[in-house]
């Protein structure tokens, strides 16, 4: 068997039998879900869908960024898919399952619930997406008030969130265990982890980087997982670790308008990115040159065509946003002390890996980057192989062994991939609490305002649509994950209700 996957057979996340206590209930989202069948989240759980092992698989994330972890599921090949022993054969290992996704796009960014003292109400989301996975109930449209039964209920949950599985996986599994199923559970936090220290050799020194969102960072889920890591596995040599938290790089993938936004042209009243008045994430102007911002178009929105007169700058793309945060980051590690050369960066975001290509090209302009000494500043802090790890493929791997020893693979010979389904959360405007700005989104202060323990829809889970993934986001998708994007596409042509999903602009 292969070496480093060997590794990764620790399985994390089973959620073992037990009997529904209700003394132990201890939050009003899981009262709802257990207890109270007059309430839109209850689930009878007595009655759960068998077999197990013909159900399809679910995953969730805050937004689309989710996606590229399912793509790596969908991609998966690395064993037998007759005798299950190592070594792929040219057959998808999933190709039997079908997907569940949800994208919690309306209540997204999860990173930022921490910073505003909104802990319980993240975890509270987090519930509800476990409680959309493991229920039947979905709305067609955004403007329906009846929702639909139909949708198949899953045998696995992966949390392809960072931020989820950082603030809300011991809740999330705690809960599971209250429901009686025995179901697995993967996050990416350790499955990143152990691939991190999978390029270490057991003396080895060196830097490993997070670079993940606020969130993710200040909730020390890497640190800690890599630390212990580190001592069970006997690592001996001086790994250091640096954090970065991305700071409005997820909100720039998703288009959220406090963060950019495409069509402006000058610099936005409600900006709050990186800027030369920020006190957490404050634009260097002695850095500029180091920046290297991209200023075509309208990717950099300044108050003077001259950037070094600006007495505005704001970011306007997320290739901005990713040379901001390196460059913050290498000039942390410039001003450490003893740093190590830097070996391996966590994406600890599914929204980052669709930028691993400006990711490359900022530490290759980093490496050659000269002062006016004709130094070389960066380039002795960055190694000579870097490995930008993308925690997908590790998270692939801890759910095909997680299905394997559980026995919960489809038996059935069908390619049941090609009809999985594609969700995404949009407000819910028949709930008159809901506040919306002039984009239909949540307003800023109404989403991060609200209180754990208000039970209530906030959000309607409806199918993947026109209406609620912008042109820009599909060509993404069909570039950075080809695979799932048709099967989206397929999940769309398969619904005539629905408003068919390409790359080209709406008529």
């Amino acid at each position: 068997m292969n070496k480093r996957f060997k590794s990764f057979l620790f399985i994390t996340g089973l959620c073992f039998s037990t009997q529904i206590s209700f003394a132990q209930l201890t939050t009003p989202i899981e009262e709802s879900i257990l207890t109270n069948s007059k309430n839109f989240y209850y689930i009878d759980f007595k009655n759960y869908a068998k077999p197990l092992q013909q159900l399809p698989i679910g995953v969730f994330d805050s937004g689309t960024g989710g996606l590229t972890v399912l793509d790596a599921l969908v991609n998966f090949d690395q064993f037998d898919n007759v005798s299950r022993k190592d070594g792929g054969d040219g057959v998808a290992d999933f190709s039997n399952e079908k997907f569940i996704y949800l994208a919690d796009q309306a209540n997204m960014p999860y990173g930022n619930y921490n910073a505003m003292g909104k802990d319980n109400l993240l975890k509270e989301h987090i519930i509800k997406d476990f409680q959309f996975l493991l229920g039947n109930k979905y709305y067609q449209h955004s403007s329906h008030t009846s929702f639909q039964r139909n949708k198949e209920q899953v045998k696995a949950i992966v949390i392809a969130c960072n931020t989820a599985t950082a603030y809300g996986y011991e809740e999330a599994t705690s809960f599971l265990k209250k429901t009686n199923l025995d179901i697995p559970v993967i996050g990416v936090i350790n499955a990143a982890a152990r691939g991190t220290l999978s390029f270490f050799d057991k003396n080895e020194s060196g830097s490993i980087a997070v670079f993940a969102t606020v969130g993710t960072i200040a909730s020390k889920g890497y640190e800690r997982t890599i630390k212990k890591q580190i001592s069970e596995g006997g690592f001996s040599g001086n790994i250091q670790i640096f954090n970065q938290g991305g700071f409005g790089l997820a909100e720039a993938v998703d288009e959220e308008p406090d963060f950019i936004r495409k069509n402006s042209t000058t610099p936005l009243k409600a900006y709050r990115g990186p800027s030369l008045e920020n006190p957490d994430f404050k634009i260097d102007k002695a850095l500029l040159e180091v920046y290297n911002f991209k200023n075509d178009g309208n990717s950099l929105l300044c108050d003077s065509e001259n950037i070094e007169d600006c007495s505005v700058i704001q970011l306007n793309n997320a290739e901005n946003y990713v040379r901001y945060h390196l460059v913050s980051l290498m000039e942390q590690m410039r001003k450490s002390e003893n740093a190590q050369p830097l070996k391996a960066i966590i994406l600890g975001c599914t929204h980052y890996p669709y930028l691993i290509k400006e990711i490359q090209q900022v530490f290759e302009e980093l490496k050659a980057y000269q002062s006016e000494d004709g130094k070389y500043t960066y380039r002795n802090l960055i190694g000579e192989e870097l490995h930008i790890i993308d925690p997908s493929v590790y998270v692939a791997q801890e759910l095909y062994a997680a299905l394997n020893t559980k026995k919960l693979f489809n038996s059935s010979s069908q390619v049941l991939m090609e009809q999985s389904e594609f969700y995404i959360s949009v407000p819910n405007v028949t709930n008159s609490n809901v506040k919306l700005d002039d984009e239909g989104r949540f307003t800023y202060d109404y989403k991060y305002g609200r209180n754990a323990g208000e039970i209530q829809e906030y959000v309607k889970a409806v199918p993947f649509d026109r209406k609620n993934i912008s042109t820009e986001t599909l060509k993404r998708l069909e570039i950075m994950v080809p695979k799932t994007f048709k099967l989206i596409q397929k999940f769309s042509e398969d619904n005539p209700k629905m408003e068919y999903l390409s790359t080209k602009e709406k008529i």
